[in-house]
């Protein structure tokens, strides 16, 4: 089931983006072939006018052929270049390479604004100001990788109920208590078992954890990040303003997370175990099920930013890549030679697909 929601999820995206890229560039009069879901081989299609619509085995991506964007002497002074992407005003160009990425970016504001006129999850401190805020609850935010939380075996988005030892000592959360709270329980049970009860979408469960002396400095932890979460209900014209922030401020912190793993990655340090590809996010769509629909248009939401800002990335066969390509173009005040261009977005597709790889390995290494 989380392999068929998740290739839906692909297809609204990856079908959005590349819609981006052809409605602009058809409406800017560029002739576009093809319409593709999925990579090779073909399993079926139909032509449309001039567009070929194509669904494929590989449900992996998708992509939109126009003519003259891969540019060879056809596109440039061919029969009929006048409809060639190459051909047009830069302004043209650009526009066309940036649909794409828009088309994203105004898929995760929708779905972020449908979040808030149905009920969407949002800590206590970032509501805004006037609004009310239902079903709180004490909810972890994070796990640290082999903390006794992580051994345990609680999860992002688990809801703590309670907290008991051994010795009868409780603590019964409610809407009330802080993360505070939590904490200092916590504390004062170093090296004691401790049962939480936590709920999991409609599940209930009891999770024995053993807190221990943080290696960095005198606390007592568990290994998790809490925060007070509830429902946040908004009418329709605050749901759109307080998407359009949301969306804006998650592709922001997107940018700096992507900046800091390429940074990162130069300097050699790049930590794999932080990228997911397409089986762990196949895993990750199933979580986000479980909690709920609105979870799961949330983290759509969010792997459409992601896509949109992976994009921007000025690395050769990306959009952000053949934008660069056009401001060089500008700036030298000539054509870069096509096959040089050409090549060049051939190398780089074939990293993508190297690096998809590798980082598919590490995914499936996770699971086994």
């Amino acid at each position: 089931m989380s392999i068929i929601i998740f290739l839906v999820i692909l297809l609204i995206l990856v079908v959005s983006h590349e819609f981006g890229h052809f409605i602009v560039a058809k409406k800017s009069g560029i002739r576009v072939d093809e319409f593709s879901f999925g990579f090779p081989p073909k399993l079926f299609g139909k032509k449309i006018g001039e567009t070929t619509y194509n669904f494929n085995l590989l449900p992996l991506g998708g992509y939109v052929k126009i003519f003259g964007e891969n540019p060879d002497q056809d596109s440039i002074d061919g029969p009929d270049s006048s409809r060639s992407f190459v051909n047009k005003p830069k302004y043209i160009q650009a526009a066309v390479l940036f649909a794409g990425v828009f088309m994203n970016f105004l898929v995760a504001w929708v779905l972020l604004s449908f979040g808030f006129m149905s009920g969407l999850p949002s800590s206590l401190g970032s509501i805004p100001e006037g609004s009310t805020i239902n079903n709180k609850a004490i909810t972890i935010t994070s796990v640290v990788d082999g903390s006794p939380a992580f051994i345990g075996g609680l999860k992002t988005g688990d809801k703590i109920i309670s907290l008991e030892t051994q010795n009868d000592s409780t603590l019964i959360l409610s809407s009330d208590l802080a993360t505070e709270n939590v904490q200092n329980f916590i504390k004062s049970h170093k090296g004691e078992d401790v049962i939480v009860s936590v709920k999991r979408g409609n599940e209930s469960m009891e999770i024995k954890v053993v807190p221990e002396l943080s290696k960095n400095s005198d606390n007592v932890i568990i290994g998790i990040s809490m925060d007070t979460i509830g429902t946040l209900k908004l009418p329709v014209h605050k749901a759109i303003w307080e998407g359009l922030k949301l969306t804006w401020d998650l592709m922001v912190v997107t940018v700096l997370g992507f900046y800091h793993l390429i940074s990162s990655a130069l300097v050699g340090q790049a930590d794999m175990s932080s990228m997911t590809g397409p089986v762990g996010i196949v895993n990750i769509v199933g979580d986000a099920a479980k909690f709920g629909f609105v979870y799961l248009l949330s983290f759509t939401a969010l792997i459409s930013i992601n896509l949109a800002v992976l994009n921007l990335i000025p690395f050769p066969a990306l959009d952000g890549g053949r934008l660069l390509f056009l401001l060089i173009e500008k700036i030298k005040g000539s054509r870069i030679k096509p096959q040089i261009a050409n090549w060049v977005n051939m190398i780089g597709f074939g990293l993508l697909m190297l690096l998809m790889a590798v980082i598919t390995y590490h995914d499936i290494a996770k699971l086994l």
